[in-house]
């Protein structure tokens, strides 16, 4: 499955996306919190730093081009320097914002975040601010809305709607918008607001509540996988829709459909900031249902770009390269480092393509120690991806003697496989690694110490790919050769 997402994940291209919803901008105010006013039991924040971030649609325009995707905006901001900043940072990012339409009867909805920096390091949220109007717009907007909307709808491969609740979807708009891209066969994915009627969405291709959300709509208090499975089958029916993805946080997403109903599970991760992930699991969902990626293989991919979301702090972004080192991060620890040198060389072209730093290094490590553990250690500090080249037994045979090694290479790439500061490891046969190293093509091979004299097999080629020779600091009196003669010397004395 793994080798199936990370293949989609690559082949995403730049799906155009006509995104509709409640553009805010969200303003981060971090400070040191290191005393209590004498004024009223209240922290008292020195400002460090202001930094200002697309919030609510204007997030998920940022995802999604962070995706690789061209997001075209569809919205209202108010006639303040508030809009401007956030025209300013949507345009930075490459949006199209010539469907931002600016009022004057209300300001541009801002969430004003105050967050006290523990030691001067770790953020924590003291207070949030919320700037903002969320009745329902005049009809001459609405108006003017349709007829952008309208007019770019033939431009773009699929729809998003991303409701916020601040007055932007109003029953009849939400439905024209739905209407009038089905009619045009775009599909449309919606991101809900909490508490809203859900029956304004009805039509649409898909929608992504949330656990409560959808507990709300449903009248389905979702606790179990079951409660989602029954709250998806009320939704898809009652709403006539292609598509149902409840998301579950840490137990990742419910997806139903006419042909599939399915627990999607995640990796549970460690939450730092639930704040965006919604935004992330709708642009990841555009970006893959655009690209004709089904909505199983789209689930899974969103399951990991909300998780690396939540991982950072305040509204972020997830790039297509977090996606597919997640991937390959996964693949690894799901099977076995040992490749062969096929295996080894289609996998290292993921990480290649990641700009990934290949650090390659080879020995037979008979019987491990600690100088290995070192060695090891130091190769990692080298580079992102280790590659160990292991002798077979028959080419230990051959430089160290016919009574070695005295681990088969199975038992040797077992032990070695779990160190973490191992990725891979491949086995060769030959006396030297040089065609192995030729394969690989590392950016860093990395030998020990005493080395230097006897000259680092593989060096002049991986000089002439423009690669470098590190030589490791050996630990003194630290060799497999020395730990098995004492093991001998040992069972001599007790026989005696």
């Amino acid at each position: 499955m793994y080798d199936e997402l990370i293949n989609i994940v690559q082949n995403l291209g730049s799906p155009k996306v006509l995104l509709a919803g409640d553009f805010l901008l969200d303003v981060y105010v971090y400070g040191d919190a290191l005393r209590i006013s004498p004024e009223a039991p209240v922290p008292v924040l020195k400002v460090v730093s202001r930094e200002y971030r697309p919030g609510g649609a204007a997030s998920v325009a940022a995802d999604l081009t962070a995706l690789g995707a061209k997001t075209l905006c569809l919205g209202t901001i108010g006639k303040d320097i508030n809009g401007e900043t956030l025209r300013m940072l949507l345009k930075s990012i490459g949006a199209d914002i010539s469907g931002l339409v600016e009022v004057t009867d209300r300001p541009t909805i801002t969430k004003q975040r105050f967050v006290g920096l523990a030691q001067h390091i770790h953020p924590q949220q003291l207070l949030r601010v919320d700037e903002e109007k969320d009745e329902l717009l005049n009809d001459q907007v609405y108006k003017k809305l349709l007829d952008l909307y309208e007019k770019k709808l033939p431009q773009v491969d699929i729809v998003c709607l991303q409701d916020y609740n601040k007055g932007l979807f109003e029953e009849n708009f939400c439905k024209s918008l739905i209407k009038l891209a089905k009619s045009a066969g775009k599909k449309v994915l919606i991101d809900p607001a909490p508490k809203a009627d859900f029956t304004k969405y009805a039509g649409a291709s898909a929608i992504t509540p949330n656990r409560l959300e959808a507990s709300a709509a449903s009248g389905i208090n979702i606790k179990t996988i079951d409660d989602a499975a029954k709250a998806a089958a009320i939704l898809i029916k009652k709403l006539n829709l292609d598509a149902v993805i409840i998301t579950l946080d840490k137990e990742g997403a419910y997806l139903k459909t006419n042909s599939i109903e399915q627990h999607i599970p995640t990796v549970v991760r460690k939450v730092y900031d639930v704040t965006g992930a919604g935004d992330m699991v709708l642009a990841a969902l555009a970006v893959t249902i655009a690209a004709g990626v089904d909505y199983k293989m789209a689930v899974e991919i969103c399951n990991i770009a909300g998780g690396i979301e939540v991982e950072k702090f305040g509204t972020a972004t997830v790039s297509v390269d977090e996606i597919i080192n997640e991937l390959i991060s996964r693949k690894q620890k799901s099977g076995t480092k040992l490749k062969s040198i096929d295996q080894l060389t289609n996998q290292l072209k993921w990480h290649k393509g990641l700009k990934q730093k290949i650090v390659f290094t080879n020995g037979c490590f008979d019987v491990l120690h600690r100088g290995h553990i070192e060695f090891l250690s130091f190769c990692k500090k080298q580079g992102d991806i280790v590659v160990l080249a292991l002798n077979s037994d028959k080419s230990v045979k051959v430089i160290k003697g016919t009574d070695r090694p005295i681990n088969n290479q199975l038992d040797r790439a077992a032990v070695l496989s779990a160190l973490e500061t191992i990725d891979y490891i491949v086995i060769f046969d030959e006396p030297d690694p040089l065609n192995t190293i030729k394969k690989v093509r590392p950016d860093v091979l990395v030998k020990g110490q005493d080395w230097a004299e006897k000259g680092v097999v593989g060096r002049e080629f991986i000089e002439s790919i423009g690669g470098k020779v590190i030589l490791a600091p050996l630990v003194e009196g630290k060799s497999s050769t020395s730990t098995i003669e004492k093991m001998k010397s040992l069972t001599k004395e007790k026989k005696k």
